[in-house]
Order: C-alpha cells, then sequence, then structure tokens
C-alpha cells in the first residue's frame, strides 16, 4: 500500500506524548546517552524518538563510526523510532533569511536547499541510517524545523512516511496534518534564550494540556545546564501525568 493511501490514525480518547532527541550522533556520544537514560526513566522504556545526523557540521561522521553505529542498532531494536535529521546540520547558505538567521546558530541546513539538492541529502542519509539500523526510518526532520520550498517538495519524492516542523507533523506524500501544535523545546546557547526556553516549558505545562498530541524535544546542549534538565524533567512528569508515551508511528494507521 502506498503511503498517500494510509489513513490518518483515529483519536480513541488516547493523548499521547513523542519525544525525541535531536542531534543524534558520534559527536554528542555521551550527551546523547544521558538524554536516552533520561526519557527512559520517565517514559517507562525506550519509547521516543531519535533524530540521527549522518556528519553533525561535516566533523563527525557515522561512516567508520562503529561503536556508535552498534549503538543505534541497539536502540532501534529496542524500539527507538529513528528519523533522518539532515545531512550535516550546518546551513552553507551566506543569505540566510529571517528565521535561519534569528531561530538557529547557523543549523537550518535546509532552509534554502534545492529540491534535488535536498533530495540528494534526504535519500543518502535515510540509505545509510537504514543501512545501519537494518529498519526503515520513521520519517524525515529537518535541522531546527526550516524547510525551504524545494525540501519540501523533496520529501514527497523521497517517499518519507511523515515529516515534522515546529507546529505540525503531516504526511509528504498528500499534505495531511498528523498533528499540530508547538513543539516543547530549550534552547542552551545563551542565557536569554535558556530563560526563554524555561519560561516557555513552564506556560506549556498547563497551556498545551488540550492537546490530543503533545511533542518534547530535547538536545545535547541541555545537558550542559542544570536548570534545563530540571525543566526538562517537570514538563515529562506533568505530561505523563496525563499521556501516554506513542511513538509518531502512532499517528498513522496501517490497514
Amino acid at each position: 500500500m502506498s503511503q498517500a493511501s494510509l489513513p490518518i490514525a483515529e483519536d480513541r480518547g488516547s493523548r499521547r506524548l513523542l519525544a525525541s532527541i535531536h542531534d543524534v550522533g558520534p559527536r554528542f556520544e555521551r550527551e546523547v546517552d544521558q538524554l536516552a537514560d533520561r526519557l527512559s526513566r520517565h517514559l517507562g522504556g525506550p519509547r521516543f524518538a531519535m533524530l540521527v545526523v549522518p556528519d553533525h557540521w561535516g566533523q563527525a561522521p557515522l561512516v567508520g563510526a562503529r561503536a556508535f553505529q552498534a549503538r543505534l542498532r541497539e536502540w532501534a531494536d529496542g524500539g527507538v523510532e529513528m528519523f533522518v535529521h539532515g545531512w550535516t546540520h550546518r546551513d552553507d547558505n551566506r543569505s540566510k533569511g529571517f528565521r535561519a538567521k534569528h531561530m538557529t546558530a547557523g543549523e537550518g541546513e535546509f532552509s534554502a536547499l534545492s529540491q534535488a539538492e535536498a533530495l540528494r541529502r534526504m535519500t543518502e542519509g535515510r540509505a545509510l541510517i537504514e543501512d545501519i539500523t537494518g529498519k526503515p526510518v520513521a520519517g524525515f526532520i529537518a535541522p531546527a524545523w526550516l524547510y525551504s520550498p524545494g525540501a519540501k517538495a523533496a520529501l514527497g519524492e523521497a517517499g518519507f512516511a511523515m515529516a515534522e516542523d515546529h507546529m505540525r507533523v503531516w504526511r509528504p506524500a498528500d499534505g495531511a496534518v498528523l498533528a499540530k501544535g508547538p513543539v516543547v523545546t530549550w534552547a542552551s546557547r545563551s542565557r536569554s534564550r535558556i530563560r526563554s526556553s524555561l519560561a516557555f516549558s513552564a506556560v506549556a505545562r498547563t497551556a498545551l494540556r488540550p492537546l490530543r498530541t503533545l511533542r518534547i524535544a530535547v538536545h545535547p546542549g541541555d545537558t550542559t545546564v542544570p536548570a534545563l534538565l530540571d525543566s526538562i524533567d517537570a514538563s515529562l512528569a506533568a505530561a505523563m501525568r496525563d499521556r501516554t508515551a506513542g511513538r509518531y508511528s502512532d499517528l498513522v494507521k496501517r490497514k
């Protein structure tokens, strides 16, 4: 059956938490281990997604990193969903738009790519990760959740089951929206961003409760700021009081 014919999963009164670890790769092996352990404690096991970067900033290739490849296979075998998360995570475009300049520190890799180049990076990343894990990837999520028009067009051509930006999860095959609402995430690269992300996450614990599907995303840099880790713990604990730790694949029901 083609992805386009897959119906959206019906809501049966269940409220989901979808948790994810971004920027997974050998560059951040220690930090990813810490976050995986933290999420597992809150969620009752490896019920989260990992966003894998094949060669973070061109300095940490998965190719040849045998020990980390083995870890990815273990996590995938344990039930962790794997997403392709760009190729380098670095934005090499010199004329960046407003969002690429102000929402991320030069990491919106797919914010200005042509369709052909986006498709190349998507397909090569998918092939590498699937070869390592022996399992299909769950989908594609662009670094910093930023997509050029060409990158959005490439998603459907690449055949990914789902994609995500900051405000939604959707099915590239037909554009069907699978989940709505902002991702709860944290920023560690400046004091002002730390303060604002702490404030937003605190408000979100109450304000986002009506959402059927709540998304929480953590990053390796979060492990360097104790206040962020405390906030992550509080947000996960609050979410798990009235939600089930789910999988992104729960959003699509196969016949």
